[in-house]
């Protein structure tokens, strides 16, 4: 699909990744982008950077299905339909099994997890997937696509992240099915799972920290550059040929345990 023109709706869109794709997607691709997003300051300030005939800002609630379903009715306002849906919103919140006493951990707190980063990425590829089957289809058919944002954690979760790895396993665990599904109405699914990535949340830590992590990265032995990833959201919405498949976009590192 030819992103020209195409809208494309980011969640997480005011900051780290998701901000840095919808910055992409406006000044390299031609798009226009609807940023979901709960921070109503950085999204404003977003679309002042962007300009209103590019972008428009939501404040939403991923888990909510009101909040969601009045941003798509604004982005339907505005630019009159979704053709592409990129799902980047998500908590790192950390849940052990057992804390030190070895007592066991709050089921509140992990299904909060759950709640944003799997529940809240069903919520809004639903609703999308509901606008962008209204599309006129292209010369193959296709009416547009959608982009689920996983995790390496997905595959070698680290201690502590047994909500957050669960969570982002599942995202990865919808794509066939949903791929499968969507198919009959020309959307294509896919997801990427993220390695160690330049966002302002890591470049915030001490630089020990942040060195440590980039030992883990075999090669190239450095972060992953914020346009590299919204490079990768860009290619598997214009390949009509990807369908149903995860993308591992890590430098090829394994995570340690802690």
């Amino acid at each position: 699909m030819d992103l020209k023109d195409k809208v494309v709706v980011i969640t997480g869109g005011a900051s780290g990744l998701g901000q840095a794709t919808a910055n992409y997607m406006v000044r390299e691709k031609g798009a226009r982008v609807a940023l979901f997003d709960l921070n109503e300051e950085a999204g404003a300030a977003t679309v002042a950077e962007l300009g209103d005939d590019n972008a428009i800002f939501c404040q939403t609630d991923v888990t909510s299905e009101e909040s969601i379903g009045a941003a798509i009715a604004a982005v339907i306002g505005q630019f009159g339909a979704i053709h592409a849906n990129i799902n980047a919103a998500g908590i790192p919140l950390p849940c052990k099994i057992l804390d030190k006493e070895g007592k066991a951990s709050s089921l509140k707190k992990y299904a909060t997890v759950i709640n944003v980063n799997l529940c809240g990425v069903f919520n809004v590829m639903a609703k999308c997937a509901e606008q962008i089957a209204k599309n006129d289809p292209d010369v193959n058919g296709e009416r547009g696509v959608i982009v689920n944002i996983s995790s390496g954690a997905a595959y070698e979760g680290q201690i502590g992240q047994s909500a957050y790895s669960g969570s982002k396993a599942g995202v990865n665990g919808m794509n066939m099915p949903a791929a499968r599904e969507l198919a009959n109405y020309g959307i294509r699914v896919n997801s990427i799972a993220p390695g160690l990535f330049g966002t302002p949340m890591v470049q915030s830590l001490d630089e020990k920290v942040q060195q440590s992590l980039i030992n883990m990265c075999e090669a190239p032995k450095r972060m992953g550059e914020m346009n590299e990833f919204a490079h990768t959201c860009a290619f598997l919405i214009e390949n009509g040929y990807m369908n149903g498949r995860v993308i591992r976009l890590d430098a090829a590192t394994v995570m340690q345990a802690s």
